[in-house]
């Protein structure tokens, strides 16, 4: 079906087993002209799903095996829509359900217009305001609740905190060490709050230079400066019905933060060389990794800004905080990787995802994600093996790793029954001998050769070929 044409050739698989409920839905959507299956069940759903073709399936939450039929929904019928019913409007249902792919959610004892509405909303039957078109034209890319993985008690707090803020138009400080998702969580918030439809405008004001700033946030007129041709609108205007994400908000200049200020109390502001009062009605999402408290006392930050943007805090975990999910974000970012063009479809072994569980990641889920794309651009062999880490994680991890790297498992190695592949466990079997040869001597390449016993040139070209590189001394 082509967006935005007549909905009464698109087909809905209804997923509930409560049959008042089928019943009622059942006729309300037929007399709305949509064609209606309704299944009971998980296993029904999956058959029908497999022997025909829906625009639409509308999943009552309460079903047993909801979830996985969710799951087999974004992962295998992708041009298929899914529409969630929860019972009683539990936020937690909510999250859950637009996190594993859901376009929206509705409440399934919900006022008949709502329902209908929701339905052809998500069918994309309302052209040319039609929601979905609008995320394209406005947004700087598709958000996927799926993206956000978090199965810990600290994330579903988080998650929790994201559906009731998105609620309200409060302004929300979402504070956190770097590579937490702080911008993940902002777009969370603007995708499940009513503003969905209109754009989301980052910006990072620490990565724009001050009296760039404050032309990109405000916009200008014709002449207001050197360079000025033309008039311009800034970010704010162009967020217009929208929401704006200042990132790195404590690198903002005492001057911009009291503008920022007045925007965020009277909804109004200027352009720069302007003198007409321009209102706007945007949302306010801001971000630090910084202790805006202790900037406040050294009078590096406004204190009545700190107050007006920490109308809503939001503090953001650690993944050295929130362990458990590290296996599922592995899972998360092997399937996008194994996706990519040129990509060799990789595993990791029981192994190394127990090292990768027990390091502290510093760099957080940024970190993560970065490593496991280096690895898998540089692995060898088809598994992601504890030899594949880079040398100051090994060295971070001490004796754990080196019990579970190539070197110790390959000294009482047996040839299993299908076979080895021989030339990946000498390659690991190297890179931990290399490695550890370089660690102890401070990288001093004559003195690794030596107690390796081969010639300089020898490792040299090796530790090339391997893509060895020494690590960055923390700071």
């Amino acid at each position: 079906m082509v967006r935005g044409q007549a909905h009464k050739s698109s087909s809905i698989l209804l997923v509930d087993n409560i049959q008042d409920h089928v019943d009622q839905l059942s006729g309300m959507l037929t007399d709305a002209g949509y064609l209606v299956h309704a299944v009971s069940s998980y296993v029904q759903a999956c058959h029908r799903l497999d022997s025909q073709f829906y625009d639409l399936v509308l999943l009552s939450w309460q079903i047993p095996s909801a979830q996985e039929v969710a799951l087999q929904i974004c992962d295998h019928f992708h041009d298929t829509e899914l529409l969630v019913m929860t019972g009683e409007a539990r936020p937690e249902e909510a999250v859950e359900a637009m996190r594993l792919g859901a376009y929206d959610y509705l409440h399934k004892n919900g006022c008949r217009d709502n329902i209908i509405q929701a339905v052809n909303r998500c069918l994309g039957c309302q052209a040319p305001s039609d929601i979905r078109s609008e995320r394209k034209i406005f947004s700087r890319h598709a958000f996927d609740m799926r993206d956000f993985v978090g199965h810990s008690q600290a994330m579903q707090e988080v998650f929790r905190l994201i559906h009731k803020v998105a609620a309200t138009d409060a302004t929300v400080l979402i504070m956190g060490e770097s590579g937490t998702g702080k911008e993940l969580a902002a777009r969370a918030i603007h995708h499940l709050s009513r503003r969905c439809s209109r754009p989301l405008i980052p910006v990072n004001c620490g990565a724009i230079p001050e009296d760039l700033l404050e032309s990109e946030l405000f916009g200008h007129e014709r002449g207001a400066f050197t360079g000025a041709v033309k008039s311009r609108m800034g970010r704010f205007e162009l967020a217009e019905g929208g929401t704006v994400f200042l990132d790195e908000i404590a690198e903002m200049s005492p001057m911009l933060q009291v503008k920022l200020l007045r925007v965020l109390q009277d909804h109004c502001f200027e352009r720069i060389g302007g003198v007409r009062t321009i209102d706007v009605d945007i949302r306010i999402i801001a971000a630090t990794n910084q202790n805006l408290k202790q900037a406040v006392k050294k009078n590096r930050f406004r204190e009545d800004l700190y107050y007006r943007l920490n109308v809503v805090p939001m503090l953001l975990p650690p993944l050295r905080e929130r362990r458990s999910d590290i296996p599922f974000l592995c899972d998360h970012f092997m399937k996008q990787l194994n996706r990519r063009p040129g990509m060799n479809r990789l595993r990791i072994h029981s192994d190394t995802l127990e090292l990768l569980t027990r390091y502290d990641w510093p760099g957080n889920v940024r970190e993560l994600e970065n490593l496991l794309e280096r690895m898998v651009v540089l692995a060898d062999g088809p598994v992601l093996e504890p030899g594949d880490l880079p040398a100051h994680m090994l060295s971070s991890l001490g004796e754990t790793a080196r019990a579970k790297s190539p070197q110790s498992r390959l000294i009482s190695l047996e040839v299993p029954e299908d076979g080895v592949d021989f030339n990946a466990q000498v390659d690991a079997y190297e890179r931990v001998l290399i490695t550890q040869a370089l660690e102890r001597t401070g990288w001093v390449k004559n003195q690794a050769a030596a107690l390796l016993r081969l010639n300089r040139t020898t490792l040299v070209e090796k530790i090339k070929k391997k893509g060895l590189t020494r690590p960055m001394a923390s700071s």
